[in-house]
């Protein structure tokens, strides 16, 4: 079975040489998300917890794009510039996961692309 690459304009574009997500079987692998507007390609980053609220919502238009949703995530990755940020950005996701949240780390890293404050990816079974 081939793979499925997966596109909506619901999200932003890559802004390199990847995909939003594939489809591989049943499982969906969903590129990093960072808090772009999907039709301004502005950035969303008031606050951090603005900040995580567009990247989730990005991650959820390319899961439902695939049929999928956040019941469907097993995994996900967190990338944030600042630790002390954390709780904040906790709270924002957490709000994604009511029940059976997926298994998840968060790392926090130097830089991250244009320079934003969180990005999250995330792998889906069905």
């Amino acid at each position: 079975m081939a793979n499925q690459i997966i596109f909506t304009k619901e999200a932003p574009a890559p802004i390199g040489p990847y995909s939003q997500a594939v489809l591989a079987g049943n499982t969906l692998y969903v590129s990093g998300n960072i808090a772009l507007d999907p039709e301004s390609g502005e950035l969303i980053n008031e606050n951090i917890t603005e900040e995580t609220h567009a990247v989730m919502k990005n991650m959820e238009a390319i899961l439902r794009a695939a049929d999928f949703s956040f019941a469907n995530v097993v995994k996900c990755t967190i990338f944030i510039k600042n630790m002390d940020e954390f709780g904040t950005i906790n709270e924002a996701y957490g709000q994604y996961f009511k029940s059976n949240p997926p298994a998840r780390e968060t790392v926090e890293v130097s830089k991250l692309p244009k320079n934003v404050n969180v990005e999250i990816s995330c792998i889906a079974v069905k």
